[in-house]
Protein backbone atom coordinates (compact mmCIF):
# COMPACT_ATOMS: atom_id res chain seq x y z
CA UNK A 1 0.00 0.00 0.00
CA UNK A 2 1.40 3.33 -0.86
CA UNK A 3 2.24 5.25 2.18
CA UNK A 4 0.14 8.47 3.34
CA UNK A 5 1.10 11.44 0.62
CA UNK A 6 3.36 13.74 2.05
CA UNK A 7 0.81 16.32 1.24
CA UNK A 8 -1.61 15.61 3.90
CA UNK A 9 1.13 15.64 6.38
CA UNK A 10 2.67 19.08 5.77
CA UNK A 11 -0.30 21.19 3.91
CA UNK A 12 -1.51 24.04 6.38
CA UNK A 13 -5.10 23.71 7.39
CA UNK A 14 -5.31 26.88 8.84
CA UNK A 15 -7.10 29.80 7.59
CA UNK A 16 -4.64 32.35 5.92
CA UNK A 17 -7.22 35.09 7.03
CA UNK A 18 -6.85 34.18 10.70
CA UNK A 19 -2.83 34.91 12.85
CA UNK A 20 -1.35 35.36 9.63
CA UNK A 21 1.55 35.60 11.76
CA UNK A 22 2.14 37.33 15.30
CA UNK A 23 2.13 41.25 15.23
CA UNK A 24 5.79 42.66 15.40
CA UNK A 25 7.06 44.85 17.85
CA UNK A 26 8.56 48.42 17.02
CA UNK A 27 11.15 47.72 19.26
CA UNK A 28 11.74 44.48 16.97
CA UNK A 29 12.12 45.98 13.77
CA UNK A 30 15.69 46.59 13.39
CA UNK A 31 16.16 42.80 15.17
CA UNK A 32 13.78 41.62 12.23
CA UNK A 33 15.73 43.44 9.52
CA UNK A 34 18.69 42.21 10.26
CA UNK A 35 17.61 38.22 10.38
CA UNK A 36 15.97 39.02 7.02
CA UNK A 37 19.78 39.81 5.53
CA UNK A 38 20.97 36.61 6.90
CA UNK A 39 21.33 33.17 4.89
CA UNK A 40 17.84 31.00 5.30
CA UNK A 41 19.41 28.43 6.48
CA UNK A 42 21.40 30.29 9.32
CA UNK A 43 18.33 32.45 9.76
CA UNK A 44 16.67 29.03 11.12
CA UNK A 45 19.54 28.80 13.88
CA UNK A 46 18.40 32.02 15.31
CA UNK A 47 15.11 31.25 15.11
CA UNK A 48 15.58 27.86 17.26
CA UNK A 49 17.25 29.89 19.78
CA UNK A 50 14.35 32.71 20.18
CA UNK A 51 11.78 29.76 21.08
CA UNK A 52 13.65 30.04 24.62
CA UNK A 53 12.28 33.53 25.09
CA UNK A 54 8.16 33.95 25.63
CA UNK A 55 8.53 37.29 23.79
CA UNK A 56 9.55 35.92 20.62
CA UNK A 57 8.41 32.39 20.86
CA UNK A 58 5.12 33.23 19.01
CA UNK A 59 6.96 34.72 15.98
CA UNK A 60 9.21 32.16 15.60
CA UNK A 61 7.06 29.14 15.71
CA UNK A 62 5.64 30.71 13.15
CA UNK A 63 8.38 31.23 10.67
CA UNK A 64 9.51 27.83 11.61
CA UNK A 65 6.57 25.75 10.40
CA UNK A 66 6.72 28.37 7.23
CA UNK A 67 10.17 27.39 6.91
CA UNK A 68 10.35 23.48 7.46
CA UNK A 69 11.72 23.24 4.13
CA UNK A 70 15.07 24.95 4.19
CA UNK A 71 17.12 22.50 6.42
CA UNK A 72 16.83 18.64 6.15
CA UNK A 73 18.74 18.36 9.53
CA UNK A 74 15.89 20.85 10.86
CA UNK A 75 14.41 17.61 13.14
CA UNK A 76 18.19 17.17 14.63
CA UNK A 77 18.17 20.92 15.39
CA UNK A 78 14.87 21.13 16.93
CA UNK A 79 15.75 17.46 19.12
CA UNK A 80 19.47 18.58 20.46
CA UNK A 81 19.17 22.33 21.02
CA UNK A 82 18.81 23.10 24.82
CA UNK A 83 15.43 23.90 25.75
CA UNK A 84 13.77 23.85 22.19
CA UNK A 85 11.97 20.48 22.99
CA UNK A 86 10.63 22.00 26.61
CA UNK A 87 9.74 24.62 25.03
CA UNK A 88 7.29 23.33 22.32
CA UNK A 89 6.39 21.46 25.01
CA UNK A 90 5.17 24.02 27.03
CA UNK A 91 3.24 25.34 24.26
CA UNK A 92 1.26 21.91 24.20
CA UNK A 93 0.78 22.29 28.03
CA UNK A 94 -0.32 25.51 28.29
CA UNK A 95 -3.42 25.04 25.74
CA UNK A 96 -4.84 22.74 27.67
CA UNK A 97 -6.84 25.21 29.84
CA UNK A 98 -7.85 26.58 27.22
CA UNK A 99 -9.64 23.16 25.78
CA UNK A 100 -11.36 22.27 28.86
CA UNK A 101 -12.71 25.54 29.01
CA UNK A 102 -13.77 25.70 25.41
CA UNK A 103 -12.04 29.10 25.05
CA UNK A 104 -9.35 28.18 22.20
CA UNK A 105 -9.26 31.01 19.77
CA UNK A 106 -7.98 30.81 16.40
CA UNK A 107 -4.52 32.14 17.15
CA UNK A 108 -3.88 30.47 19.98
CA UNK A 109 -4.53 27.25 17.63
CA UNK A 110 -2.25 28.40 15.00
CA UNK A 111 0.51 29.02 17.60
CA UNK A 112 0.04 25.23 18.98
CA UNK A 113 -0.38 23.99 15.51
CA UNK A 114 2.97 25.90 14.46
CA UNK A 115 4.52 24.01 17.68
CA UNK A 116 2.88 20.67 16.57
CA UNK A 117 3.73 20.75 13.17
CA UNK A 118 8.01 21.27 14.48
CA UNK A 119 6.99 18.06 16.51
CA UNK A 120 5.85 16.39 13.74
CA UNK A 121 9.42 16.98 11.98
CA UNK A 122 11.13 15.78 15.05
CA UNK A 123 8.80 12.31 14.46
CA UNK A 124 9.31 11.97 11.02
CA UNK A 125 13.06 11.72 11.25
CA UNK A 126 14.92 8.34 11.38
CA UNK A 127 17.17 9.55 14.02
CA UNK A 128 14.77 11.39 16.03
CA UNK A 129 12.03 9.27 16.04
CA UNK A 130 12.78 6.87 18.01
CA UNK A 131 14.01 9.36 21.15
CA UNK A 132 10.74 11.43 20.92
CA UNK A 133 9.24 8.08 21.33
CA UNK A 134 10.79 6.56 24.33
CA UNK A 135 10.43 10.41 25.91
CA UNK A 136 6.76 9.97 25.74
CA UNK A 137 5.94 12.89 24.32
CA UNK A 138 3.33 11.74 21.76
CA UNK A 139 0.77 10.84 25.18
CA UNK A 140 0.96 14.29 25.66
CA UNK A 141 -0.74 15.02 22.23
CA UNK A 142 -3.69 12.93 23.57
CA UNK A 143 -5.65 15.31 25.48
CA UNK A 144 -5.53 17.52 21.95
CA UNK A 145 -7.25 14.26 20.35
CA UNK A 146 -9.77 13.68 23.19
CA UNK A 147 -11.58 16.95 22.57
CA UNK A 148 -15.34 17.15 21.55
CA UNK A 149 -15.66 20.35 20.06
CA UNK A 150 -16.32 20.76 16.45
CA UNK A 151 -15.41 24.40 15.73
CA UNK A 152 -12.38 24.81 13.30
CA UNK A 153 -9.66 25.80 15.95
CA UNK A 154 -10.54 23.16 17.60
CA UNK A 155 -10.49 20.81 14.50
CA UNK A 156 -7.23 22.39 13.35
CA UNK A 157 -5.75 21.30 16.44
CA UNK A 158 -7.25 17.79 16.17
CA UNK A 159 -5.94 17.31 12.68
CA UNK A 160 -2.12 18.11 12.86
CA UNK A 161 -1.76 16.29 16.31
CA UNK A 162 -2.79 13.22 14.32
CA UNK A 163 -0.42 14.29 11.25
CA UNK A 164 2.27 13.89 14.42
CA UNK A 165 0.97 10.30 15.40
CA UNK A 166 0.46 9.65 11.36
CA UNK A 167 4.56 10.64 10.99
CA UNK A 168 5.44 7.86 13.84
CA UNK A 169 3.40 5.20 11.97
CA UNK A 170 4.27 6.34 8.43
CA UNK A 171 7.48 4.07 8.21
CA UNK A 172 5.83 0.75 10.01
CA UNK A 173 8.53 1.06 12.22
CA UNK A 174 7.85 -1.96 14.54
CA UNK A 175 8.87 0.26 17.95
CA UNK A 176 6.38 2.92 17.36
CA UNK A 177 3.32 0.48 16.86
CA UNK A 178 3.90 -0.90 19.83
CA UNK A 179 4.70 2.36 21.92
CA UNK A 180 1.22 3.29 20.38
CA UNK A 181 -0.87 0.46 21.48
CA UNK A 182 0.67 0.39 24.77
CA UNK A 183 -0.38 3.93 24.94
CA UNK A 184 -4.07 2.75 23.90
CA UNK A 185 -3.97 5.22 20.44
CA UNK A 186 -7.08 3.17 19.13
CA UNK A 187 -9.13 4.86 21.26
CA UNK A 188 -7.78 8.42 20.38
CA UNK A 189 -8.31 7.61 16.77
CA UNK A 190 -11.95 6.26 17.12
CA UNK A 191 -13.04 9.43 18.96
CA UNK A 192 -11.57 11.37 15.81
CA UNK A 193 -13.34 9.18 13.42
CA UNK A 194 -16.66 9.77 15.14
CA UNK A 195 -16.05 13.48 16.17
CA UNK A 196 -13.95 14.93 13.24
CA UNK A 197 -14.40 16.33 9.79
CA UNK A 198 -13.55 14.14 6.75
CA UNK A 199 -9.77 15.19 6.66
CA UNK A 200 -9.24 13.87 10.05
CA UNK A 201 -11.34 11.23 9.66
CA UNK A 202 -8.71 10.62 6.40
CA UNK A 203 -5.87 10.55 9.00
CA UNK A 204 -7.36 8.68 11.65
CA UNK A 205 -8.01 5.76 9.47
CA UNK A 206 -4.73 5.82 7.94
CA UNK A 207 -3.16 5.28 11.30
CA UNK A 208 -5.34 2.70 12.22
CA UNK A 209 -4.24 0.85 9.13
CA UNK A 210 -0.88 1.26 9.59
CA UNK A 211 -1.47 0.09 13.04
CA UNK A 212 -2.63 -3.35 12.18
CA UNK A 213 -0.69 -3.60 9.26
CA UNK A 214 1.37 -5.21 11.89
CA UNK A 215 0.89 -8.65 12.85
CA UNK A 216 0.89 -7.24 16.80
CA UNK A 217 -1.35 -4.73 15.80
CA UNK A 218 -3.56 -6.99 14.09
CA UNK A 219 -3.96 -9.22 17.44
CA UNK A 220 -4.16 -6.26 19.78
CA UNK A 221 -7.17 -5.22 17.76
CA UNK A 222 -9.12 -8.75 17.56
CA UNK A 223 -7.96 -9.65 20.83
CA UNK A 224 -11.24 -8.90 22.35
CA UNK A 225 -15.00 -8.22 20.64
CA UNK A 226 -15.61 -4.68 22.26
CA UNK A 227 -12.12 -3.52 20.62
CA UNK A 228 -13.22 -5.30 16.88
CA UNK A 229 -16.49 -3.82 17.21
CA UNK A 230 -15.33 -0.21 18.35
CA UNK A 231 -12.90 -0.62 15.28
CA UNK A 232 -15.60 -2.03 12.65
CA UNK A 233 -18.42 0.52 14.06
CA UNK A 234 -16.23 3.49 13.55
CA UNK A 235 -15.50 2.66 9.77
CA UNK A 236 -19.00 1.53 9.31
CA UNK A 237 -20.29 5.10 10.87
CA UNK A 238 -18.23 6.92 8.26
CA UNK A 239 -20.23 4.80 5.22
CA UNK A 240 -23.42 5.06 6.78
CA UNK A 241 -23.70 8.03 8.48
CA UNK A 242 -24.06 10.81 5.65
CA UNK A 243 -26.49 9.86 2.11
CA UNK A 244 -22.86 10.68 0.12
CA UNK A 245 -20.40 8.14 -0.42
CA UNK A 246 -17.39 9.53 1.73
CA UNK A 247 -14.46 11.09 -0.17
CA UNK A 248 -12.63 8.88 -2.39
CA UNK A 249 -9.15 8.95 0.05
CA UNK A 250 -11.26 7.66 3.00
CA UNK A 251 -13.53 5.26 1.29
CA UNK A 252 -9.99 4.02 0.36
CA UNK A 253 -8.41 3.37 4.02
CA UNK A 254 -11.64 2.15 5.05
CA UNK A 255 -11.61 -0.74 2.71
CA UNK A 256 -8.47 -1.54 3.72
CA UNK A 257 -8.86 -1.46 7.40
CA UNK A 258 -11.68 -4.02 6.59
CA UNK A 259 -9.58 -5.85 4.46
CA UNK A 260 -6.81 -6.25 6.55
CA UNK A 261 -9.44 -7.20 9.64
CA UNK A 262 -10.16 -10.01 7.37
CA UNK A 263 -7.44 -11.82 7.39
CA UNK A 264 -8.10 -12.58 10.99
CA UNK A 265 -9.86 -15.44 11.47
CA UNK A 266 -12.13 -14.17 14.81
CA UNK A 267 -12.16 -11.19 12.85
CA UNK A 268 -13.77 -12.33 9.91
CA UNK A 269 -16.28 -14.37 11.38
CA UNK A 270 -17.32 -11.01 12.92
CA UNK A 271 -17.16 -9.34 9.76
CA UNK A 272 -19.78 -11.38 8.20
CA UNK A 273 -22.64 -9.43 10.33
CA UNK A 274 -21.52 -5.96 10.86
CA UNK A 275 -19.73 -5.59 7.40
CA UNK A 276 -21.61 -2.60 6.10
CA UNK A 277 -23.93 -3.24 3.00
CA UNK A 278 -23.02 -0.07 1.23
CA UNK A 279 -19.55 -1.85 0.45
CA UNK A 280 -21.13 -4.29 -1.62
CA UNK A 281 -23.56 -1.68 -3.45
CA UNK A 282 -22.18 -0.82 -7.09
CA UNK A 283 -22.28 2.86 -6.60
CA UNK A 284 -19.04 1.79 -4.82
CA UNK A 285 -17.64 0.39 -7.79
CA UNK A 286 -18.38 3.66 -9.71
CA UNK A 287 -17.29 6.01 -7.41
CA UNK A 288 -13.65 4.47 -7.39
CA UNK A 289 -13.82 3.48 -11.42
CA UNK A 290 -10.37 5.02 -11.43
CA UNK A 291 -8.92 3.18 -9.17
CA UNK A 292 -8.40 -0.49 -10.14
CA UNK A 293 -6.33 -1.71 -7.09
CA UNK A 294 -8.63 -0.33 -4.34
CA UNK A 295 -11.51 -1.79 -6.38
CA UNK A 296 -9.35 -4.94 -6.39
CA UNK A 297 -8.85 -5.13 -2.26
CA UNK A 298 -12.58 -4.63 -1.88
CA UNK A 299 -13.16 -7.91 -4.15
CA UNK A 300 -10.58 -9.71 -1.74
CA UNK A 301 -12.23 -8.47 1.05
CA UNK A 302 -16.16 -9.83 0.19
CA UNK A 303 -14.30 -12.85 -0.89
CA UNK A 304 -12.42 -13.42 2.33
CA UNK A 305 -16.03 -12.16 4.17
CA UNK A 306 -18.46 -14.36 2.16
CA UNK A 307 -16.11 -17.98 1.60
CA UNK A 308 -14.74 -17.33 5.47
CA UNK A 309 -11.00 -17.88 4.48
CA UNK A 310 -8.09 -15.40 3.36
CA UNK A 311 -7.64 -14.89 -0.83
CA UNK A 312 -4.79 -12.62 0.03
CA UNK A 313 -2.11 -10.92 2.22
CA UNK A 314 -1.69 -6.99 1.79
Amino acid sequence: MANLPESWFYSDPRPSSFGAGPSTSGANTDKNSDHDQEDPRDKIVHLILELNDYSTRERALYLLDKSRGIREDLPLLLWNSFGTIYSLLKEILDVYRLIYAENLTQRASNRVCSALALFQCVASHRDTRMPFIKAKIPSYLFPLLATTNKEIPYEHLRLTSLGVIGSLVKTGDAEAVTYLLQSEIFIYCIHCMEVGDELSQTVATYIIHRIIINEDGLRYCCAFANRFYSVSRALGNMLERSAELPEKRLLKYIIHCYLRLSHNPRARDGLRTCLPASLRHPNIINHLHNDPTTVGFLQQLLYNVSMGHQYTVI
